[in-house]
């Protein structure tokens, strides 16, 4: 609708550059400021290195303010600079689907090819909920990560189509062995378990973050509380989301402890307790799946994926 109006050239012209309407900007795909710059952005999110570059710093401010920003060359308070502009809604909104292609009639779906280039996977497969998952503290974290912090964005996503490789960067930036021995442990059969402090998983709601941990051989994710988003894309994918009954349980795991979830399958299927093994410390730590009835079918089943074509 601006391309139709002459507004969009006008806007090129004064000095401004456009991305498309998606992530862009928001998740360092376009756009990436200097190294050590300063960046006002309308987006939501402002993790380190959120931006696409890891030294800048990204301000979160309103379109207002980065309109007059942009005009004035400095942080300037929009009012200052008269008043605000009366934008009217247009009568109708322009929608173009004409590049959208609508499905064709069941009885010949069968007959349609899915043409994928080489860097186009299938989604990855899981396995149904083990009766006792066996394996260790692969890596221990603290508050706050997020899923940048668990999936690389920026100069990675490239890969997102591509299972396999983006799952070779999972907290990439906090721990770069972390995916190498997750990838060694899966090959011997031994389960990756990540332990997390509060607020696991907050961010943009990245089904990435829960995929490629669990294309890496995570079964489970044992933390003080999740983010919501988080933890139902892990339950999406068939990881285990628990939470410590009591948080100073936390304290009493280490990176690389020899971990066990004892009869795991009959406790998700009964509702009973759930008890996590630390067999380098010996002790026994109760632990708390809090989900929905559905969501324990999905986790028993390994995934959505699964739960659905079981059901179809």
């Amino acid at each position: 609708m601006i391309a139709a109006n002459g507004a969009l050239a006008d806007m090129v012209m004064a000095g401004a550059r456009i991305l498309e309407s998606a992530c862009g900007f928001c998740i360092g795909a376009g756009q990436s400021p200097e190294t050590n710059a300063i960046s006002l952005r309308t987006n939501n999110r402002n993790f380190y290195g959120r931006s696409g570059t890891d030294s800048a710093q990204v301000y979160l401010v309103s379109p207002e303010t980065a309109v007059a920003a942009a005009l004035t060359g400095k942080i300037t308070v929009p009012s200052d600079l008269g008043e605000y502009p009366q934008v009217q809604n247009p009568e109708r909104f322009f929608i173009d689907d004409s590049m959208i292609v609508e499905p064709i009639e069941e009885q010949y779906m069968d007959s349609v090819e899915v043409t994928r280039g080489p860097n186009i996977g299938n989604p990855p497969e899981t396995d149904p909920l083990m009766e006792t998952i066996t394996g260790e503290t692969t890596l221990k974290v603290g508050d706050k990560i997020t899923t940048d912090h668990i999936m690389p964005a920026g100069a990675r996503l490239k890969y997102r189509s591509n299972i396999p490789k983006y799952s070779e960067f999972v907290f990439e930036g906090v721990d770069s062995t972390f995916a190498t021995r997750s990838f060694a442990n899966k090959d011997k059969g031994v389960a990756n378990f990540i332990i997390g402090g509060a607020s696991y998983g907050q961010g943009s709601s990245r089904e990435h973050a829960a995929i490629c941990p669990m294309y890496l051989g995570v079964k489970a994710v044992i933390v003080k509380n999740f983010e919501r988003i988080h933890k139902t894309n892990l339950i999406n994918f068939g990881i285990l989301p628990l939470t410590f009954l009591s948080e100073a349980d936390y304290d009493a795991i280490d990176q690389a402890d020899e971990l066990e979830l004892v009869d795991v399958r009959k406790a998700v299927e009964t509702k009973s307790d759930i008890f996590l093994v630390n067999k380098t410390k010996g002790t026994k730590i109760p632990v708390v799946l809090e989900v929905s009835d559905r969501q324990r079918e999905m986790l028993l089943d390994g995934g959505t994926l699964n739960y659905m074509s079981k059901r179809a």
